[in-house]
């Protein structure tokens, strides 16, 4: 189920991206932490364990919504604009 839902603004573009291999959709505009939580119930997993995650600061600084993309660069989800087509792999952190 996903974190956050869409409110008030629904006539952007829609942009077709994979989300750890599975099609999703965000929206012209988006950063990959909006577009992963409109479609996911967590952004992933923490460092420490598997405790789900969804960001924090928002803005660059916590360094807690590193997600991957598919030439394997690391990249910040909240400072990052979603571009049609990409795939985006989300960390399931520190398993037991």
């Amino acid at each position: 189920m996903p974190l956050f839902k869409r409110v008030a603004e629904h006539d952007r573009e829609p942009v077709p991206f994979l989300l750890d291999g599975q099609p999703a959709k965000g929206m012209s505009g988006d950063t990959l932490l909006t577009a992963i939580l409109t479609n996911a119930g967590h952004l992933r997993g923490s460092d420490f364990n598997a405790e789900p995650r969804a960001g924090f600061c928002l803005m660059g600084a916590c360094q807690d919504c590193w997600v991957r993309l598919q030439d394997g660069r690391r990249v910040r989800a909240c400072s990052t604009f979603l571009e049609p087509g990409q795939c985006v792999t989300r960390d399931p952190g520190r398993q037991p």
